[in-house]
């Protein structure tokens, strides 16, 4: 399947979904461009990394990271966005020390946040680009960007509604649907909602 290379545009805050952002990503050598929700959390991370003013004065997650494998000579040199489920997408770092590659599955965001810091180029499949890519023509004109934006708008609000909202009374839930929706949002990589099903199935185990 052919790889396709892709540079970082920028970082698009939800007007409507609170704490939500888009992740854009551009096609290096053409138009189409790939949106990726994720956390606030992960979007400071990597917009810390494009600001080269901002210098954290303790270093962050995933500085650490970087440099604990500095220290161990290891070396990401790429990363790839291999796989869209369900309106998640999946990624691995390749990795090497001592001429040795090896591959470590990563969620996006915390890939994207690695491959700026370590300035290692970011790949998705083609397939993945005309599956979830907007495509634009190269204009400069407000209405092509308007129509852009407003694209971008509606991903970041349909998709920050996946897989499902949290039920208001958990307690009502039968024990079989809450593993189901723990399970739909540890998929959807929705810690925070997951820890609170979590708990509440825990406590019907005592």
């Amino acid at each position: 399947m052919k790889l396709v290379e892709l540079k970082i545009k920028g970082i698009s805050y939800s007007e409507t979904q609170s704490g939500t952002y888009a992740l854009i990503l551009n096609e290096a050598e053409g138009d189409r461009k790939l949106p990726i929700v994720i956390g606030g959390f992960e979007a400071q991370a990597i917009a810390i990394s494009l600001e080269k003013e901002i210098k954290p004065t303790r270093p962050l997650t995933h500085d650490l990271f970087k440099n604990f494998a500095s220290r161990f000579e290891i070396h990401v040199k790429q990363v790839i966005i291999h796989k869209l489920l369900d309106g998640v997408f999946y990624a691995s770092l390749i990795c090497e020390r001592d001429k040795i590659e090896e591959i470590i599955d990563s969620r996006t965001s915390d890939a994207v946040a690695l491959a700026l810091r370590f300035n290692a180029p970011i790949f998705t499949y083609d397939t993945i680009l005309k599956r979830a890519g907007f495509s634009a023509a190269i204009s400069t004109s407000n209405e092509r960007k308007l129509s852009e934006d407003n694209w971008i708008q509606e991903f970041v609000t349909e998709q920050s509604k996946q897989p499902t909202a949290l039920p208001e009374k958990l307690e009502k839930i039968s024990l079989s649907k809450l593993r189901t929706l723990l399970k739909k949002f540890v998929t959807a990589e929705d810690y925070e909602k997951a820890a609170l099903i979590r708990d509440e199935i825990s406590k019907r185990k005592q």
